[in-house]
């Protein structure tokens, strides 16, 4: 599974850097994905931090 983070979107309002700091990071002003893959044991707090952006800027997508 792979999140991406969309700039557009993003307020930076760093939610999903506190739910789940092994996938998402704040630079700057935007989220950005720090990982290539959402690894298995940061599953469940990487969807709370989909659920939990504000600007629905993040999505979630299955890797190929």
């Amino acid at each position: 599974m792979i999140a991406i983070v969309d700039g557009e979107l993003c307020i930076g309002c760093g939610q999903c850097e506190e739910l789940c700091p092994e996938v998402f990071e704040i630079d700057g002003e935007r989220a950005h994905v720090i990982t290539d893959e959402v690894p298995e044991e940061a599953m469940d707090s990487c969807y709370e931090a989909v659920e939990s952006c504000p600007v629905d800027a993040i999505i979630l997508e299955e890797d190929e």
